[in-house]
């Protein structure tokens, strides 16, 4: 029912156009006149009553999300169809008709066709892609139309270009969207069989070849054991000839192809000559048996049936009647400890590779494998063994071995990997320094002190004595930087000497430098952290090794301990000073064999500062007037030279209040022999300050830079007696 034509009634049908020109429906093309105004719009771009505008592209419904493209949003999805034609043939008796089979491909993106059939062999017909990728129109009368997505489904018939497909089927992501669409899926169909491809199938499996051949399948032992290699070492004992020996070997066999290489392990100066290969790639007979004449040898025997009748009737003998049958080596007939036939040597199997191992343990279940030694030939002139050459004189022991390597004088090899591994980077020296003194009776060297360094990098050794003032002793360098051999090594024997190493070095061990015997008694910072980072090389400060061989010596001991303890405790706090702490521990190393590294590592290390004397023979040497007084910055210098371990400002602040005048330069001057008296706590011991004030100085101390390791002045022994049981009661 139309509204009353009102005011208020009407509406305006151009608001919001903006196009009133009439559309293009007539042009000329190659001069004749025609009609293009099919799908075109009226005026203002509406369409013409009784107008049917068909789409350019697919109706595709818009999913959630952001709006794409179809060339984006159905990039490379491709629908694909299982179809067939059937086409006539004329004048041949053995077909009618043929059915080529063939994959119709419908692109998303761009409603592209592609028609593609698959190649037989021997077909004779032009196949591969029948109908190249693009927008196929429709048959007349609707050939101004393209085939879209819904022109598509199994059970229908399409035709292309005058062919009529017939689409028997689709894949699954096809059969998924298309049911996505709305579309029903007609049921699959069997594609119809072609009668000439049928009668050339029966024909070509009627056929006899002329010459039948024995197929060997390789390809699949090749592309499963490609690369795949066996390798044995064994050896072979050819001491009965003359000037014979054990030879070494390597034994490759190849599981590609089942064939065996052999070749020599040639050391240097052995006088044979480096051949490339003891025995080529190839199969490896069990027995060795005699020339074969020719002919004899052969894939396939030849028969003549006929004789010499009408020129002979010549046939191959399927039942391979006169086969010569030769036997191989396989991979299940080498194992470890067994010998085999190298064209009549006996070649001893001693050892294999780990690769080796896992392939007979997967494949034939052996995981006992016991390598064989291989007998060495006993006296004689050709005996050789591993021992060097005896000491010339000449450098290093390492020098006169390398002499007998070659015939030219070279120096010997060092481990590189080593010297760059160990070598100085940066704040990291590589270099352990330890303090050691003489083991002697002598009371003159009693006194004296060394600085034994240790150099990662090629395990050399450098002593230095540092110089002492009237100590009679000229001081410098005491050993030079060498390789050090233990003792016990007599000098020009051929037996290679055994050199010192880092895990010889600890405190409490007792070096012999030159017959010199030294004691470490201690060693810097760098080299505790060093041992302390490496525990599995340097087992004297493995703390879990220290803390078990503790455990093991106390054991029937706890109450030793805790009575012992207990009387060093008398007020109950529940620790003790560390010099009762390590008279108890002393006790109890002398039941568990230890030595003084262990105890250090037990976290019980002690630093203290004793060079008194020393520290007031320096300032002396400053005080050229003997007034008894320095500047506070000639003294702060003398401290930093004798190493007092004491923050600057700390030094600074005891010099303060020490100071008695003022130096015409305007700095304090402290008498240094009673500062020297002030700080000696070995003469004048001060009572251990209450918990408050020592948490006050440790938090005001803390920030000081170089503090490093603290002296330990109190050890908590309930909690080491809980760790030493491993977390009970003792």
């Amino acid at each position: 029912m139309a509204l009353p034509f009102l005011p208020g009634n009407s509406f305006n049908k151009n608001l919001g156009k903006d196009k009133y020109h009439k559309s293009h429906y007539f042009d000329h093309k190659n001069e004749t006149p025609f009609l293009f105004g099919d799908n075109k719009p009226g005026i203002g771009g509406d369409p013409l009553p009784g107008q049917r505008v068909d789409p350019p592209n697919s109706k595709i419904p818009p999913g959630e999300g952001s709006r794409s493209p179809a060339w984006v949003a159905f990039d490379k999805q491709v629908l694909s169809f299982d179809a067939y034609f059937q086409e006539s043939v004329q004048e041949r008796r053995e077909e009618q008709y043929r059915v080529r089979h063939c994959k119709i491909y419908f692109y998303l993106e761009d409603d592209s066709i592609q028609v593609i059939e698959a190649r037989l062999k021997n077909s004779g017909l032009p196949q591969g892609t029948l109908v190249r990728r693009h927008r196929i129109p429709k048959p007349a009368p609707n050939d101004n139309r393209f085939f879209t997505v819904e022109d598509f489904n199994v059970g229908q018939n399409i035709t292309f270009y005058g062919k009529t497909f017939r689409i028997t089927g689709c894949d699954q992501f096809t059969e998924n969207f298309l049911r996505k669409l709305g579309v029903r899926i007609g049921l699959p169909e069997t594609q119809p069989g072609d009668p000439y491809a049928d009668h050339r199938k029966a024909l070509d499996e009627s056929m006899q070849p002329l010459r039948p051949y024995e197929r060997h399948d390789t390809l699949r032992q090749f592309l499963d054991h490609d690369r795949h290699v066996l390798r044995f070492f064994c050896c072979w004992d050819d001491t009965d000839s003359l000037y014979g020996e054990n030879r070494e070997m390597v034994l490759h066999y190849f599981l590609s192809d089942d064939t065996v290489e052999i070749r020599e392990v040639v050391k240097a100066n052995s006088g044979r000559d480096a051949a490339p290969c003891f025995l080529r790639r190839q199969p490896l007979p069990k027995n060795v048996e005699d020339l074969r004449q020719p002919g004899e040898l052969c894939d396939r025997t030849v028969l003549n049936v006929f004789g010499e009748i009408q020129g002979g009737r010549y046939i191959l003998d399927n039942l391979k009647t006169g086969t010569v049958k030769v036997e191989f080596y396989t991979d299940k007939d080498l194992t470890v400890g067994s010998c085999i036939n190298v064209f009549g040597r006996k070649f001893l199997l001693c050892d294999c590779d780990e690769f080796t191992r896992e392939y007979y343990s997967t494949k034939y279940g052996i995981t006992e494998f016991h390598p064989v030694t291989c007998k060495k030939p006993t006296g004689g002139a050709c005996a050789s063994g591993d021992s060097g050459a005896p000491y010339n004189g000449f450098g290093s022991e390492e020098d006169s071995m390398a002499n007998t390597k070659g015939l030219i004088p070279a120096p010997p090899r060092k481990n590189i990997v080593q010297l760059i591994d160990k070598d100085k980077k940066g704040l990291e020296s590589n270099v352990l320094r330890f303090l050691a003194r003489l083991v002697t009776d002598k009371a003159i060297d009693k006194d004296r002190r060394f600085i034994v360094n240790f150099f990662l990098s090629d395990d050399s050794i450098l002593v230095f004595e540092p110089p002492q003032r009237n100590s009679g002793f000229q001081g410098g360098k005491f050993l030079e930087r060498i390789k050090l051999p233990k003792p016990g090594h007599e000098r020009f024997s051929t037996k290679a000497p055994e050199y010192y190493q880092a895990y010889d070095f600890y405190v409490g061990a007792v070096l012999e430098i030159n017959k010199f015997k030294m004691e470490i008694l201690d060693a810097d910072e760098y080299a505790y952290k060093y041992m302390e980072s490496n525990p599995d090389y340097f087992l004297v400060a493995n703390v879990n090794r220290v803390m078990e061989k503790l455990r093991r010596a106390a054991q029937g001991h706890c109450q030793e301990l805790q009575s012992a303890f207990a009387a060093k405790d008398p007020n109950d706090s529940k620790r003790v000073s560390y010099q009762d702490f390590r008279c108890v521990l002393d006790k109890l190393a002398k039941c568990g064999n230890f030595v003084e590294h262990e105890l250090i590592t037990a976290h019980l290390r002690k630093h203290n500062f004793e060079l008194f004397n020393r520290l007031k023979e320096a300032a002396q040497h400053y005080d050229t007037e003997s007034s008894g007084s320095l500047p506070s910055a000639t003294l702060v210098t003398v401290c930093r030279t004798v190493g007092l371990p004491v923050p600057a400002d700390l030094l600074r602040a005891t010099l303060g209040a020490l100071a008695e005048s003022t130096s015409p330069d305007g700095d304090s001057c402290v008498n240094y022999c009673e500062f020297v008296d002030r700080i000696n706590w070995r003469d004048r011991p001060l009572p251990p300050p209450p918990d408050a004030v020592a948490q006050s100085a440790k938090a005001e101390d803390s920030w000081a830079p170089g503090s490093g390791r603290q002296p330990v002045q109190f050890v908590q022994c309930c909690a080491f007696l809980s760790d030493l049981s491993g977390g009970a009661a003792c």
